[in-house]
């Protein structure tokens, strides 16, 4: 069974289903309503929605005829979780530069040359 994280960065991958994403976003709608930007069938945009639900970045539920999808923070605070070590690494790293290069511009002959 593929783990959580890798099945939601995968669903990301495609922009039809980070666009229904961003929609979510600003709160619970039908696959109708989600349906309604793009110029792909209904049963297409109901795939793009199962992969969604099976990554679990959104559910849906059912209120007598309507079946609202909605946005589940669990799998995005996951994702973002693990995004954050890297962004530490990276910023670390930028940081480092930006260090190097302030003093290579003030001439500091202490500094690493490589």
């Amino acid at each position: 069974m593929e783990d959580r994280l890798s099945a939601a960065f995968s669903a990301l991958a495609d922009p039809t289903r980070r666009a229904i994403l961003a929609r979510l976003a600003q709160g619970d709608a039908a696959a109708g309503e989600l349906a309604a930007p793009f110029s792909i069938s209904q049963p297409a945009i109901s795939k793009h929605l199962k992969v969604l639900e099976r990554a679990g970045l959104i559910s849906r539920g059912r209120e007598a005829q309507w079946r609202p999808c909605r946005l589940e923070a669990a799998t995005m605070r996951e994702m973002a979780g693990w995004l954050e070590n890297y962004r530490r690494f990276w910023e670390g790293g930028f940081d480092r530069l930006d260090a190097y290069l302030k003093d290579l511009q003030k001439g500091d002959p202490d500094a690493p040359h490589n």
